[in-house]
């Protein structure tokens, strides 16, 4: 608080309260504006809220824009932290909430290590605006907390995150992405030691820990790299990532052209490396999606979700213009994968987009049908799927003789908390109708790089016999009956939607 003077503090009290009497801002933001003016623990950010409190006599958006920076305290869920990133704030992603995520992550782990002496995390990145600077600041207190950091220098994949925590033996991950949401958001995944994002109840008590935070201590980056706790992982983790998936490759028809997206995120170094290393030589970029860019400017809405058709419709475009055979797009962080292809083998077919529940549907039964064919399907083998999956997943199992444990709860870590329950040599493929695919165990987390991979294949392989991915789909439906969904999307942002969604 040295830095600002005493009448300032009185100045920008006296107008939240004023705010605050004239209904522009909640009870909570009034409460806690006041705290981040007040306390030291929040003194770096004092001066950046008290110049935002003067500017909103003359912008009554910024008031808006505080309110819902401080209408509650953004939750550190049962996987991290995700939200819009506003430079202070308690519902915002800024220094002081990812700091706070940090130092939480750094007291849980320091307080049930048990024997452990040399706590380590395995740090990575995506494309995201200030992506690079959280990773490097969630260094910096994972490093005066006593951790070493295996960091991956420049946009990395989140499942490369989650086999790298694995290959280091780390402690402890962090993937700092958004995965698909808008431009303005960005956060920190948090993953346990085995590549799984934190489940119970390490979640829970990291959650306790971030949320009684008071001081964040820090120690420099560069200091860290000078003493050897900073070690740089890409040159080694990159080609061992690489070759870990390609294990799940089979042999087979190659003739196929594919263009693919990365929806301006990090999938050029994982998808295409993969195909690439797999024998699929004619791949092409979507050259309009292809920068690394947080702003996803060539995506429609600007919100790069493989879960929406509109998407893809660019380059679905240009396949069609030169004949291609199928359109792939993975989302900024690659751990979820998305495609289209003709209906039929004419040229002038018409191009369809693939739902998650259809694509899960359709390497389920490739992966199952490739394994049968090699003889080393096994009974005792299990397809790992979540209550919200396609039922036809269910079905395709159950034709095949395998296991199928579909009660788990949304979300991927539940699948990959299984796939060490049942035992890593009895999984064959998990899924999620949120476009979320795995087959092999090299991470504990849905990877579109293996997706890519699984799916080139199968679609080459129908290619030779003169038939499409979207006939095999029919071909399902007939033998399993014809299986439908659609999504609804509602968008409530900021302290007004939350208090609709309360109402609803």
């Amino acid at each position: 608080m040295a830095s600002m003077s005493a009448d300032l503090v009185t100045d920008c009290l006296a107008r939240l309260d004023e705010a605050h009497q004239n209904g522009v801002i909640t009870d909570h933001s009034l409460a806690t504006m006041r705290t981040w003016l007040r306390e030291r623990r929040y003194a770096e950010f004092a001066e950046q809220l008290a110049d935002l409190i003067v500017r909103a006599k003359a912008d009554k958006e910024i008031w808006k824009s505080l309110d819902d920076a401080y209408w509650t305290v953004i939750p550190f869920g049962t996987g991290g932290r995700r939200g819009k990133m506003f430079p202070v704030g308690s519902n915002a992603i800024n220094d002081r909430t990812i700091g706070e995520s940090a130092q939480g992550l750094a007291e849980h782990v320091m307080a049930t290590s048990g024997a452990e002496s040399d706590p380590s995390c395995t740090i990575a990145y995506d494309t995201r605006h200030r992506s690079e600077h959280f990773a490097r600041l969630c260094s910096e207190i994972l490093l005066a907390a006593g951790f070493k950091i295996f960091f991956l220098r420049g946009y990395r994949s989140t499942p490369e995150l989650s086999y790298a925590v694995r290959y280091t033996k780390s402690t402890c991950g962090i993937m700092v992405t958004a995965s698909h949401n808008p431009p303005s958001d960005n956060a920190v995944k948090v993953y346990w030691s085995g590549g799984v994002q934190v489940l119970p109840p390490h979640d829970k008590g990291i959650i306790e820990r971030v949320m009684h935070v008071d001081e964040i201590s820090r120690y420099p980056f560069d200091d860290g790299v000078q003493d050897g706790r900073v070690v740089f992982m890409e040159d080694e983790i990159d080609p061992a990532f690489v070759s870990a998936v390609l294990e799940q490759a089979t042999t087979g028809p190659r003739e196929l052209s594919v263009v693919y997206t990365p929806l301006h995120g990090v999938g050029a170094t994982a998808v295409l490396p993969v195909l690439q290393g797999a024998g699929f030589q004619d791949v092409r970029l979507y050259a309009p999606q292809a920068e690394p860019n947080g702003d996803f400017p060539n995506v429609p809405g600007h919100v790069a979700n493989p879960e929406n058709p509109e998407v893809l419709t660019g380059a679905i475009e240009e396949a069609r213009s030169r004949s291609d055979d199928i359109v792939m797009a993975s989302d900024p962080d690659c751990d979820r994968l998305g495609a289209a292809a003709a209906v039929g083998p004419e040229k002038d077919s018409e191009w369809k987009t693939f739902t998650g529940n259809q694509l899960g549907a359709l390497l389920t039964e490739w992966v199952l049908e490739t394994r049968s064919r090699q003889n080393v399907l096994q009974s005792t083998d299990a397809v790992v799927t979540t209550l919200v999956t396609s039922g036809l997943v269910r079905h395709i199992g159950e034709k095949h003789g395998v296991n199928v444990i579909d009660g788990l709860q949304v979300g991927f870590k539940w699948i990959g908390r299984t796939i060490d329950d049942i035992g890593p040599e009895h999984f064959i493929f998990g899924c999620e109708e949120s476009h979320g695919y795995l087959a092999g165990t090299h991470v504990r987390d849905k990877d579109a790089s293996v997706a890519a991979l699984l799916l080139a294949e199968l679609a080459a392989e129908l290619k030779a016999q003169g038939r499409t991915l979207h006939q095999k789909l029919d071909d399902l439906f007939c033998t399993h009956g014809c299986h439908l969904e659609r999504q609804v999307a509602i968008k409530l942002p900021g302290a007004v939607g939350m208090i609709e969604c309360r109402r609803s």
